[in-house]
């Protein structure tokens, strides 16, 4: 295979999935006018979105989801055992995502709530680096197709490739949308990284964090802006809880 005219490795790619919805697998099989240059770049030996055949030969694992259980944890630890990289894929992966809530409660409690006298098997959610070694992060909920893709080739290629360090209010300027702090809204895009190009605040969403902390914050002064504005801890810790991503700001892992 050649990549502007210079012969590259082409890597076998396996994606799997966990407790999650695998939204940011099917990001990847969107968009079909991109996907062939994607698909040219690796091979893929384990997808099961797009393909039925699973080979287990393969040099970068992709892995979607947070880990809820003990079969998954085994699972992983073999994944991990195969892949010369491992790749944390989407805000789940990443930091435990929307699943983490689960945490908020003890595991009988949830088992009561949710299954009655029927428990179900489950630990407490735990993202995936706090279980295996892991290479790369990619956040987001879902992740960005286009983001992914460039990674890929940096993986493949070397060509250059860095997150953003400056927060989403930036791509929300570029874009012109108007500033939902202004509409008495909550929004985290003054301290949540870039790299989404702010899809949610464009479609008047406020922005809950899902990529995690920008490089810089000040995270004291946009609480103080949420206080004038009348939210209170209770207010912010709910969306601080949503995907368990900007924990790190208040000094909570």
């Amino acid at each position: 295979m050649q990549y502007l005219g210079i012969e590259t490795a082409k890597p076998k790619v396996a994606f799997f999935d966990f407790t999650c919805c695998e939204g940011c697998q099917l990001q990847m099989a969107n968009k079909e006018d991109t996907l062939a240059d994607f698909l040219n770049l690796v091979e893929i030996v384990n997808f099961r979105e797009i393909s039925s055949s699973h080979r287990q030969d393969y040099d970068i694992a992709f892995i979607e989801g947070s880990a809820s259980r003990q079969d998954q944890i085994d699972r992983l630890e073999k994944i991990r055992a195969q892949a010369s990289m491992v790749v944390a894929l989407g805000t789940c992966a990443v930091f435990g995502g929307v699943n983490k809530s689960a945490n908020l409660r003890s595991v009988a409690e949830n088992n009561s709530i949710v299954y009655g006298d029927q428990p179900k098997e489950s630990l407490p959610v735990k993202a995936i680096h706090e279980v295996i070694p892991v290479d790369l992060s990619i956040p987001g909920c879902p992740v960005s197709k286009k983001e992914v893709e460039k990674i890929v080739v940096h993986l493949v290629t070397s060509a250059e490739f860095h997150f953003e360090k400056y927060p989403v209010c930036i791509e929300c300027k570029k874009n012109m949308n108007h500033c939902l702090l202004d509409e008495g809204k909550m929004c985290f895009g003054p301290v949540t990284r870039a790299g989404c190009d702010a899809p949610c605040p464009g479609g008047k969403l406020p922005c809950y964090g899902c990529r995690g902390p920008a490089d810089e914050t000040n995270w004291p002064e946009l609480k103080n802006v949420f206080y004038r504005m009348g939210f209170t801890d209770d207010d912010i810790m709910e969306k601080l809880n949503l995907f368990h991503s900007l924990h790190s700001l208040n000094g909570i892992e």
